[in-house]
This record gives C-alpha cells, sequence and structure tokens, in this order.
C-alpha cells in the first residue's frame, strides 16, 4: 500500500502535477545534505579512525629486550 493520492489524480490537471513535483523537489532538497557538510564529516571519521588505528602484525616495541 502507497501513501499519497493516486497517481491518475495527481496528473488529472496540471497545476497537481505541479504541485507534486515541487513537493518531491522540496523533500530532495531537504533531506540530502550539502556537500560541506558532508566533506566534514567525512574528514573528521577519517581522521578518528586513523588515530584508533593500530597495526595488530607490528612488532611491539614496548615488550622488554
Amino acid at each position: 500500500m502507497m501513501f499519497g493520492p493516486k497517481i491518475s489524480t495527481v496528473f488529472r490537471s496540471r497545476w497537481n502535477a505541479l504541485l507534486w513535483a515541487a513537493g518531491i523537489l522540496a523533500t530532495a532538497y531537504c533531506t540530502v545534505p550539502a556537500a560541506d557538510q558532508a566533506a566534514q564529516s567525512e574528514k573528521a571519521k577519517v581522521a578518528a579512525s586513523k588515530a584508533e588505528h593500530r597495526n595488530p602484525w607490528a612488532k611491539d616495541t614496548t615488550a622488554a629486550q
């Protein structure tokens, strides 16, 4: 079951079709993040993962020699 009006009633009038399309575009505009926000978030994730990363195959330099 789908939400909203039937497609046949939406496209019965040009104005209804334009309002429906405007609603779709507004939804897309409001839900997609800006490129700056996405890049900033990605940089923060990469920096955090590099700080936490530890090579499990590296020699332990703190062991008694």
